[in-house]
């Protein structure tokens, strides 16, 4: 199945000094921002993003040369270009790989759609608890403004680009674009209320385009192989080649590059299929915020609109995998514990209903639950859904009702007396730690305790 495997931003990870300047031109990086600088218009560039059909690479899948075409160059204000990695919903490390080892690639899309853009300053806003990331991607920031790539009059045109190297503070909310723009201003990172939309009022009320970091690393490719190259790659309506991430109960876990529209067996076949003498059970197609997939979609394609057709999201293709060992009301209550913890607290439906949700997943778990108690989950997710100024909320609810929809004789179990530990021992499920007693994983979870 390695045919299946397309190699774009991810050819030369393996290549020793793979993250230094050097290595980066040798393959003849920054060609590409020469190129869009030197011969091309902005226009030009942003219709062939377009043409290319590349769309969002953080989840929504939205088209990203059409983002672009949204800032409106009459505004005299400046325009800014904001790189969101951070990165940090369960499951998802794509983006954390590709900038330890190619950060420049990144850089050469910043400049490219800045050009597109007409911005001069960009910002990439990096979670504060990849300390390593941060601290490669200066490095490589620095490189750049060394070699003329970056700063004043590149490529002798005239242009001059300033790029940032934002820490942030260790919010999953951040990863909310105007969540993020309030953040990098200074101000407490909250979701706002839309419309104006960022692309007439973001960073500072300036234009501002928002792109997942996979994203703006694409670009480059996209310029020097030109729209109908990159086309091929992918479905109808999803093209090109993005990295799923693959993780949990298989055998070779790891990030797996290949064109949109793959499935997940052919991804399980590439990771080597699932551990010894078990079954897959359910996987995320997209993240845990994602509404959870079986068996029963394995030969779904992968792309944006066959994942949404199944019921649920692409997401950012984190496929996590999950064994007949697994409990799955204890995979879904630490979903649900984590976005409790996650929320801002902006909007009560969001900060109440996730508080709820988790009192009574944590009954269920611990076989305390109620008579009623799986319906009680099922209609707080409707009071909370869809009713919040951002969709963590929607997340966390996805995640539930999709859970009860396929395995809602587990969570019944959980109201007839039965703890999930005892109907699904947690320590079969265990992939580093080693084997824990049965009471000590009982006293700790009939003590609430994350």
């Amino acid at each position: 199945m390695t045919d299946k495997l397309t190699p774009i931003l991810s050819a030369h990870w393996g290549e020793d000094g793979s993250w230094r300047l050097e290595n980066h031109v040798g393959h003849g990086g920054y060609g590409a921002a020469r190129t869009a600088l030197t011969t091309m218009s902005s226009a030009e560039v942003i219709a062939l993003v377009k043409d290319a059909g590349l769309r969002g690479r953080g989840g929504a899948g939205f088209p990203t040369g059409m983002k672009w075409s949204f800032i409106p160059q009459d505004n005299p204000n400046p325009k800014y270009l904001v790189v969101n990695c951070d990165e940090s919903e369960p499951g998802t490390c794509k983006d954390v790989p590709m900038l330890m080892a190619t950060p420049h690639t990144l850089l050469e899309g910043i400049i490219i759609a800045c050009y597109a853009v007409n911005a001069h300053h960009a910002f990439v806003y990096v979670r504060g608890e990849v300390l390593h990331v941060i601290r490669r991607l200066r490095k490589a920031v620095a490189d750049a403004y060394a070699a003329g790539y970056l700063g004043a009059n590149l490529f002798g045109t005239g242009y001059d680009l300033d790029v940032v190297v934002h820490a942030g503070a260790g919010a999953y909310i951040c990863g909310e674009e105007t969540a993020l723009l309030d953040s990098l201003s200074g101000r407490r990172g909250q979701p706002r209320l839309r419309p104006p939309f960022p692309a007439v009022e973001g960073l500072y009320a300036c234009p501002t385009v928002v792109n997942n970091a996979e994203s703006i690393a694409s670009v480059p490719a996209i310029v020097v192989h030109g729209a109908a190259w990159y086309r091929q790659m992918g479905t109808e309506r999803s093209r090109g080649a993005t990295i799923y991430s693959v993780s949990g109960h298989v055998k070779r876990p790891g990030q797996f590059e290949a064109p949109l529209g793959i499935t997940m067996r052919e991804l399980l076949e590439m990771a080597g299929g699932v551990r010894e003498g078990h079954e897959l059970k359910f996987f995320t197609p997209g993240g845990s915020s994602t509404p959870i997939f079986t068996t029963e979609q394995l030969d779904v394609p992968l792309d944006y609109e066959a994942v949404s057709a199944a019921g649920s999201i692409l997401g950012t293709k984190a496929l996590q995998c999950f064994d007949d060992t697994v409990s799955v009301v204890r995979t879904t209550l630490r979903w649900t514990e984590f976005y409790k913890h996650e929320s801002c607290g902006k909007c009560t439906p969001c900060r109440e209903g996730s508080w709820w949700l988790v009192q009574t997943l944590r009954n269920i778990e611990a076989g305390r639950g109620a008579p009623g108690d799986v319906d009680k989950l099922l209609d707080i997710c409707d009071n909370v859904s869809m009713k919040s100024f951002c969709t963590l909320a929607d997340g966390f609810v996805a995640c539930i009702r999709s859970a009860v929809r396929n395995f809602r004789s587990e969570f019944e179990a959980g109201c007839r007396g039965t703890p999930a530990w005892e109907l699904l021992p947690y320590e079969a499920s265990a992939l580093f730690a080693p084997p824990r007693e049965r009471l000590t994983v009982q006293s700790t979870n009939e003590g609430g305790a994350a």
